[in-house]
């Protein structure tokens, strides 16, 4: 079965950093695009940063020049490497992939960041 687990979260200062990992099984990881998204209290989920079985990548305005999202495929590994952290980056943040051939979309549990002084 498919399984997606996120770790990595934490409480930072603002301009802070952190790294989020996410490793996934169950599917052809290589093969298919991974995303990282976010919940904020009150707030719908936003994606974040995306990137495609080839490496190509996609953030969300607010986030680019800060996150850099990138996978290992030995390790069947999406990273979500942000820097310069804001308050307004605090949420819950999912890992997540639809595989090919398969008929739903998989998120994991959700790593908490929250960034405050």
């Amino acid at each position: 079965q498919v399984q997606v687990v996120e770790s990595g979260g934490g409480l930072v200062q603002p301009g802070g950093s952190l790294r989020l990992s996410c490793a996934a099984s169950g599917f052809t990881f290589g093969l298919n695009y991974m995303a990282w998204y976010r919940q904020a209290p009150g707030k719908q989920r936003e994606l974040v940063a995306g990137i495609t079985s080839g490496g190509t990548t996609n953030y969300a305005d607010s986030v680019k020049g800060r996150f850099t999202i990138s996978r290992d495929n030995a390790k069947n590994t999406v990273y979500l490497q942000m820097n310069s952290l804001k308050p307004e980056d605090t949420a819950v943040y999912y890992c997540n992939v639809a595989p090919r051939g398969m008929a739903n979309s998989y998120w994991g549990q959700g790593t908490q960041v929250t960034v405050s002084s």
